[in-house]
């Protein structure tokens, strides 16, 4: 069953372009790995919406342990964010 992962990235304005140049690296990156099924970033009020699909939970662990992850996400765009929320799903 797929596994979808839903991520609400809240930012200071002053960083919203560093942090949309990271997301949009993440999604080329992430889009070529063999368990991602989608990965969709979208503007909003105050930051960015994050859906993304993988074939399951395993691919979405892969997609963690990636080099683009650690670098885009875990090191330019979390210090970043004033706030963060992740909801994790399985697609029905």
């Amino acid at each position: 069953m797929a596994y979808a992962v839903i991520a609400r990235y809240m930012c200071d304005p002053a960083d919203e372009d560093v942090v949309r140049a990271a997301l949009l690296k993440v999604r080329e990156h992430t889009r070529a790995e063999p368990a991602n099924l989608m990965y969709e970033v979208h503007a909003a009020e105050g930051g960015f919406l994050l859906y993304e699909q993988y074939v399951d939970k395993d691919g979405f662990e892969a997609h963690k342990g990636a080099p683009h992850f650690k670098e885009l996400v875990a090191e330019t765009v979390w210090p970043l964010l004033v706030d963060r929320s992740v909801t994790f799903a399985e697609v029905l």
